[in-house]
């Protein structure tokens, strides 16, 4: 059991996603994280248990190694890959409740604003952390983070911003979603964003890197 969780371990890591990809060039026509996984399944192992002991730690490895600069944006996009691979087989698992995930995280890009890539990574992050993802996408407006919430309450709430001129509708979000859902802990995050502009306009914490994000849900639980 553990030599096969190792493997997934290995695949996430080194961003090996399946037999077809051709990255890492050393694992090029191996089987990668995704059919390791199903083999894991199949052999028995627990969704929730590959979540745990796999997937978890894998990401949580790759996170902090993009913290320490030792790896950048595009080996992390594929370790995500890889990530979300594996979790094609995992996810039944969670509609049918066997695997509990820790929370619902709302997450987008603020209205005036189309980037998505800084978006998209910590949104790939969490997810491999174990948080449920709803990505409302880009250009996003306080009635769509609203409407989200009343679907899910008690989610936490990101908001991302690569722009000078738009990052203060972060703070608009966050006043008219908290008129409706007065509770709510909102993470801000963006090429131009500072932890000292997230405490000037009320944001429960500030994530400058996806590694950061997840360390702040694990605190808000």
């Amino acid at each position: 059991m553990e030599a096969i969780l190792e493997k997934i371990f290995s695949c996430v890591e080194s961003g090996k996603i399946n037999a077809a990809s051709p990255y890492p060039p050393a694992l090029r026509g191996q089987d990668g994280a995704q059919e390791y996984t199903k083999v894991a399944l199949d052999g028995g192992i627990g969704p929730q248990t590959v979540m745990n002991e796999a997937l978890i730690p894998a990401m949580t490895k790759v996170g902090q190694k993009f913290s320490e600069g030792r790896i950048f944006v595009p080996q992390m996009l594929l370790s995500a890959k890889a990530m979300n691979a594996a979790l094609e087989h995992i996810k039944p698992y969670f509609q049918s409740g066997e695997v509990k995930r820790k929370g619902t995280f709302i997450i987008c890009t603020v209205f005036g604003d189309l980037h998505d890539i800084g978006k998209n990574l910590v949104s790939m992050m969490v997810e491999g952390a174990g948080w449920e993802v709803v990505d409302l996408g880009v250009d996003c407006k306080p009635e769509k983070v609203v409407a989200a919430l009343d679907e899910h309450p008690g989610a936490h709430v990101g908001l991302s911003a690569l722009l000078t001129t738009t990052m203060n509708n972060m703070k608009t979000v966050i006043d008219e979603v908290r008129k409706a859902h007065p509770s709510t802990k909102f993470i801000v995050g963006g090429a131009p964003v500072s932890k000292e502009f997230a405490e000037q306009i009320g944001a429960d914490g500030y994530g400058n890197d996806p590694q950061d994000d997840v360390a702040l849900l694990e605190r808000f639980q």
